[in-house]
């Protein structure tokens, strides 16, 4: 199933914290030179947290994880769109939980919004839309965060319980208890690819 089936989650209105209406939907296929163009369009700090690495280009593998890989159970993807009277959507960012294959009440979050959305409460109001539609079973989330990153960490501790300790100079690994029956142990870093959380 892809996460723009009927059964997948429901397109839902939000409004910002400056008042602006936008909605959250399904991920849609979206051409991939649109996607590398969106990428592209990021700021080099926007680029940084999102993969936590310098990436000037999505790859082709990139492109197949972030595309292909959505099947609306394992790999949910929404995006936020603003809807201007008589013209195109626009999209402000997309969103993303991806369950740990091996182990699956953990998961990966990675939320990115374009920089000219940032500070509004879109990622927060996305990331709020990831977890009520995360995978059956999936009671913490795993990734990793820059360690210049204090409003993502922020975020992710109004989500639950987090734990938080260095993977490195630059960046912690997080562990967040969403709540409910207890999962196993924390998987290791990267099981589901390149995919750590921008969470602005």
């Amino acid at each position: 199933m892809r996460a723009d089936q009927p059964d997948g989650p429901a397109s839902h209105q939000v409004r910002l914290r400056d008042g602006t209406e936008v909605v959250i939907r399904p991920y849609r296929p979206i051409a991939r030179k649109d996607i590398d163009k969106a990428y592209a369009d990021l700021s080099p700090e926007s680029r940084y947290h999102r993969f936590l690495a310098v990436v000037p280009h999505l790859t082709d593998a990139m492109l197949h994880h972030l595309v292909d890989e959505i099947d609306g159970m394992h790999h949910i993807a929404l995006v936020m769109v603003r809807l201007p009277e008589g013209g195109p959507e626009s999209i402000i960012g997309i969103g993303r939980i991806i369950r740990y294959p091996h182990v699956p009440a953990s998961a990966d979050v990675a939320v990115t919004i374009r920089d000219q959305w940032q500070g509004r409460g879109a990622a927060t109001a996305l990331l709020e839309a990831l977890l009520q539609h995360r995978p059956d079973g999936v009671t913490r989330i795993v990734t990793l965060v820059a360690a210049d990153n204090p409003a993502a960490l922020a975020m992710l501790r109004r989500l639950g319980d987090l734990h938080a300790t260095s993977a490195g100079p630059d960046t912690l690994d997080v562990t967040v208890d969403l709540g409910g029956a207890p999962g196993p142990s924390s998987p290791h870093r990267g099981s589901p690819g390149s995919d750590a959380g921008e969470c602005r």
